[in-house]
């Protein structure tokens, strides 16, 4: 008897030496909950509660294997448990995943052949997990892919829950959502949480556990430090998985130049952010229009926006309608009432700065952008925009002219300041400004008091040095004009623009893009994007960049 039972074990052997000697594993993931807290810190902090029932046929779940989104993730803190038990096994060694992540190993818990359990994992505070938003200015993107595992080792759908928490003091209408992955409803659930903050929570109970659904948000930056919000590479931007980039340049000369072909496709995408100008703007007309502010003739220029508002500032100040209390921070304080004399365009600019959000202030200057480009758009109907343009650009010429030829320090200053808005269309503003004024006295224009705070706390003594007074244009009254050192008021000139476009715009990139997207938009092509009015970047595979979670391996 004992002797016909080893010649058919020896048989199974022989014929399926596989299947005896060797059990895999094979398991349904019946539910999958993830709650993504995305914190005040920048951090992203994990909760997963994985509910798997072992096929009577598989190998007993010894380890389970959780998908990262990076290396970001101290071992230490994380915590585990089975059926409510504590895990202590955790190691980064034993992860047979693909990307980043670690191994929990449940021990004498291992879930046994036709045996259920339910893993509970926590990792806290895991860094360089959001990335800039690439449609909304301002907003920072969350994207990431819950641990999914190997086709071959499970079995049967999944009942999977993702639910985002965003940062505490988001407010429900501040946030976008992206578009949802397939086979999921086309937009979350909105609710509050028991901390009081923003949450979306997706949920299909049909889903597999072998697909990487990818789900996503973004958010104002301004609730996460801007240190936390990583810049991808330029092979991220491009969609390029490192190893193809590696790959490309062992390649042939034809590979290298397929790489500058695409370097230089991005380097065209991001100017052509920056071009905001209407195409219908540049469709050519008959004549001349003039009666152009030197504002306007700034943007049929087409000069960057943090140009454009520095001058509609100047013009303000000029007009006696506000001042600078403070250079870093920016701080404005305006009359009340405003004179009768500003143009639409400057009181718009008066009421973003009216905003205590910094967010709402740029998204008010971003609307006073648009509604100039429409209104510059609407006055150059039926003329040449070629002919008008090289027309302003003569202005500035001899607007320049004015002041470099003239004879005395008094007489510069003063036509400085009468066109200085000209002068700002100049490319070489800035260091046209300090070769002209870097030697001798300057008298300051009548306005520079409510350009320059640290002028009027320094108490100067203002000596009278015309012979005919100025009169400043704001208020009306005969003024004395005091003098600086050339150098130093071409320092403070400068250096206060920069200033003023650091703070007003931030990422000039950015900040226009959004401009770009209503007056002169990028033509649609048949591609998806996201939903919920942002977008982020794309994880082409797994790790590559943004906030997805690798694979949990095979386990």
């Amino acid at each position: 008897m004992k002797k016909k039972i080893v010649f058919w074990i020896l048989l199974l052997v022989f014929l399926f030496p596989t299947a005896v000697l060797a059990q895999d594993y094979f398991f349904s993931l019946d539910k999958e909950v993830v709650h993504a807290f995305w914190n005040e810190d920048g951090t992203l902090t994990l909760d997963y509660t994985f509910v798997f029932t072992n096929q009577p046929s598989g190998h007993p779940i010894e380890y389970v294997d959780v998908g990262v989104p990076n290396g970001n993730f101290q071992v230490e803190n994380i915590t585990a448990e089975i059926n409510g038990q504590s895990l202590d096994f955790i190691s980064r060694d034993e992860y047979q995943g693909s990307g980043t992540g670690f191994a929990v190993g449940l021990g004498s818990r291992a879930i046994p052949p036709g045996g259920r359990g339910s893993v509970h994992v926590r990792i806290p505070n895991i860094s360089g997990v959001l990335r800039p938003d690439t449609q909304e200015d301002d907003y920072a993107s969350a994207v990431f892919s819950p641990t999914w595992f190997g086709k071959e080792y499970v079995t049967g759908t999944t009942d999977l829950t993702m639910v985002y928490h965003l940062p505490p003091g988001v407010e429900p209408d501040e946030p976008r959502w992206h578009s949802s992955p397939e086979s999921f409803p086309s937009s979350p659930v909105t609710s509050i949480d028991t901390q009081g903050r923003v949450t979306y929570t997706w949920r299909n109970r049909e889903a597999n556990a072998y697909t990487q659904y990818k789900f996503g948000a973004s958010f104002p930056s301004d609730y996460v430090p801007a240190s936390t919000i990583s810049k991808p590479s330029i092979w991220e931007q491009i969609g390029i998985p490192r190893e193809a980039v590696v790959s490309l340049l062992c390649m042939s000369g034809f590979g290298v130049l397929f790489l500058l072909i695409i370097v230089f496709s991005v380097v065209r995408s991001r100017k052509r952010k920056l071009e905001y100008l209407p195409p219908k703007i540049e469709i050519e007309g008959h004549g001349i229009k003039r009666g152009l502010t030197a504002i306007e003739a700034a943007v049929l220029l087409e000069k960057p926006v943090d140009k454009v508002f520095t001058m509609i500032l100047f013009s303000i100040l000029q007009k006696n309608a506000g001042e600078v209390t403070s250079r870093d921070p920016l701080e404005l304080t305006f009359t009340d009432p405003l004179p009768n004399t500003l143009r639409n365009y400057e009181k718009q600019f008066v009421e973003a700065f009216k905003e205590d959000s910094e967010r709402a202030r740029k998204t008010k200057l971003q609307d006073t952008m648009i509604e100039l480009i429409e209104s510059v758009g609407e006055k150059m109907k039926g003329f040449s925009h070629r002919e008008t343009v090289n027309y302003y650009r003569q202005i500035t010429k001899k607007a320049w002219k004015q002041v470099e030829n003239a004879d005395t320090p008094e007489v510069k200053s003063e036509k400085f300041s009468d066109h200085i808005g000209w002068t700002m269309l100049d490319e070489d503003f800035e260091d046209r400004t300090q070769e002209v004024f870097r030697r001798g006295p300057v008298f300051v224009p009548v306005w520079w008091h409510r350009y320059d705070p640290t002028y009027r706390r320094s108490g100067r003594s203002v000596p009278q040095t015309s012979s005919r007074p100025a009169v400043d244009t704001g208020t009306g009254k005969g003024v004395s004009l005091p003098n600086l050192p050339g150098g130093e008021f071409a320092a403070s000139m400068v250096s206060g623009i920069e200033n003023f476009s650091s703070d007003v715009v931030g990422n000039i990139t950015s900040f226009t893009n959004r401009i770009t997207q209503k007056t002169n938009p990028v033509p649609k092509s048949s591609s998806s994007s996201f939903s919920g009015g942002s977008g982020s970047c794309a994880c082409a595979c797994a790790c590559a960049g943004c906030a997805c979670a690798c694979a949990g391996g095979g386990r």
